[in-house]
């Protein structure tokens, strides 16, 4: 459904592509130039809130009356609180390289140690750490232009932000009970080699929804959208043309 434009020119399509944890448009880079011929795409800031539902809330502020939503990592966690927030205006939902569980006791040590480096060492340093788990093994080393795209990408917030979206994470509500709700079309997609959000559990959430399809991208990691570019951007397109309310 098109939103209406008063010059009488006929609106395009909306799609609402969401960064995930310390990420912002670099990372959609690919499927922006895939789609924005056709659709008006629009990425949020997710900079300046520390809970799910806050960044959600941040979202919907800015949007249409009616659009399509896709979100990777954290952003997908922030998708899906958009659809719980105001199901009667998401046409499409995506969810990349994800999960729907809340917080679990072992998280917390993990992300304050990645917070100890952010906020001790600079950026720079918590890219060393952090970055290479989130991508298949050898990337970094092989693919030196996506390696530099991830480094500046990191660099560009700040351990305040770093701290504001753990918060969230820390604080994320369990998302589960709302897969069955879902009517409208969902993609579901996760790189084959993703070992933070791994495959297994996406196939749980793609079981649960009504109207999912369930995509791997072959050779990536977690940063699917860099990592397999093509393959995710073809999937978004395909995902915008099902018909509403179709099963895939």
């Amino acid at each position: 459904m098109s939103n209406p434009d008063t010059t009488g020119t006929p609106a395009r399509e909306t799609v609402i592509l969401v960064p995930g944890l310390l990420c912002d448009a670099a990372i959609w880079q690919h499927q922006i130039a895939a789609l924005s011929a056709d659709y008006d795409v629009r990425i949020p800031d997710l900079t300046g809130q520390d809970s799910i539902a806050a960044m959600a809330a941040h979202v919907l502020a800015d949007a249409p009356p009616r659009f399509a939503i896709a979100g990777h990592s954290m952003g997908a966690r922030v998708a899906l609180e958009v659809w719980q927030q105001a199901p009667e205006r998401v046409e499409r939902l995506a969810l990349l390289d994800t999960a729907v569980h809340p917080a679990g006791p072992d998280e917390l040590p993990k992300r304050q140690a990645m917070l100890d480096i952010s906020a001790n060492h600079g950026m720079t340093a918590l890219a060393d750490a952090w970055l290479p788990p989130m991508v298949k093994d050898g990337l970094l080393d092989a693919e030196l232009a996506v390696r530099a795209a991830l480094y500046a990408m990191v660099e560009r917030m700040s351990p305040a932000i770093h701290r504001a979206q753990i918060t969230a994470l820390l604080g994320r509500p369990d998302a589960r009970p709302l897969l069955p709700l879902i009517g409208c079309p969902v993609l579901i997609g996760v790189g084959a080699l993703d070992r933070w959000s791994p495959p297994a559990q996406h196939e749980e959430i793609a079981a649960a929804i009504p109207h999912a399809r369930y995509v791997v991208f072959e050779g990536s990691g977690h940063m699917a959208p860099m990592e397999a570019a093509q393959a995710v951007s073809d999937a978004l397109w395909q995902w915008m043309h099902e018909p509403e309310g179709q099963a895939a």
